[in-house]
């Protein structure tokens, strides 16, 4: 067998197409063509002179001697990705790209601070700048197309990435402001007043309906949203009434003055904000973010909502 033939591209291209279970996932991930992703799938195999993927399942899965091979195989990267990330702590400028995502609570006020301190500490780095739902940048953290990631915590910690946790953003009410009804009386139904809830494929409406659950309560309700921004839009105009938190409240400049927050009534429960990192290499540049976006969320988001609501100072806070 030719040494030759065993390359550390070969070698990504199979975990990673083990991980995604098809060439097409896989080539979309990678950037490299479907035929090019083949090729080097085709090029370990027969260096190894072992099928490696099972071509005739699909999802494509490892073989058996591939199972076993992908063990070692990660192990290798992994030590080689760390090799590399000492290297790049050393000589920041060695790194040639880096993805990342942030949730669009703070895209407005505070992403491109981010980005511009990103684009000036990396010169000749490829850098790539997303907006997405936390769960959606979960799933490309894990299927290896971001590198650093800011979204809410999940409830099931992801495996194989580091957290660093920014801020304690707590649930609260968000109503028309001048509403007469208690806090106490949304919660429990006894309004006409409707319930706009979060799509539930969003952490944040999936943390809000098991809440409810946990109290056993039943809200009815008109409108499942996706948008912060359109919720917060029908409070303003009175057509309801949310489970939100002051992070969502503070970036909905526009409608403020027609909404109120009050306290969740009764055990009180929170999201974590937290920047989560899938590239070893990219750890020191997380951890520049997390220092940036604490600064800029104590005067941004935490300090004016704080102002307004003293209420909120023990639990909307920051994370050190």
């Amino acid at each position: 067998m030719a040494s030759t033939e065993l390359t550390l591209k070969g070698l990504r291209v199979f975990r990673a197409v083990a991980r995604n279970g098809s060439l097409q996932a896989t080539a979309q991930q990678t950037g490299l063509s479907i035929s090019t992703v083949s090729h080097h799938l085709s090029r370990l195999e027969a260096h190894l002179a072992t099928p490696l993927i099972d071509h005739d399942r699909r999802p494509m899965v490892p073989t058996p001697a591939g199972l076993q091979y992908l063990a070692a195989v990660e192990q290798a990267l992994t030590a080689l990705d760390r090799a590399e990330a000492v290297l790049n702590r050393a000589n920041p400028g060695t790194l040639q790209r880096l993805r990342f995502a942030m949730i669009d609570d703070f895209e407005h006020e505070i992403g491109p601070d981010i980005t511009r301190m990103l684009a000036s500490s990396l010169p000749g780095c490829q850098f790539t700048h997303l907006t997405r739902v936390s769960h959606e940048i979960l799933e490309l953290l894990r299927v290896g197309d971001l590198d650093i990631g800011l979204a809410t915590q999940p409830i099931t910690p992801p495996p194989n990435m580091l957290e660093l946790p920014l801020l304690r953003d707590p649930f609260v009410l968000a109503v028309p402001a001048h509403l007469d009804h208690s806090a106490d009386d949304l919660i429990h139904g006894r309004t006409d007043l409707p319930f706009l809830r979060y799509n539930r494929n969003q952490i944040i409406g999936h943390m809000v309906a098991a809440q409810l659950n946990r109290l056993r309560l039943s809200l009815p309700h008109m409108f499942e949203l996706d948008s912060t921004t359109s919720l917060m839009a029908l409070i303003a105009e009175g057509e309801g009434w949310a489970i939100t938190t002051p992070s969502n409240y503070t970036r909905a400049k526009r409608f403020q003055p027609q909404i109120t927050l009050l306290p969740f009534p009764g055990k009180e429960f929170a999201r974590t904000i937290s920047i989560f990192v899938a590239l070893p290499q990219a750890e020191d540049f997380a951890r520049d973010i997390a220092s940036a976006m604490r600064s800029l969320l104590a005067t941004q988001a935490v300090g004016p909502a704080v102002a307004k609501y003293p209420w909120l100072r023990d639990s909307y806070r920051l994370i050190d």
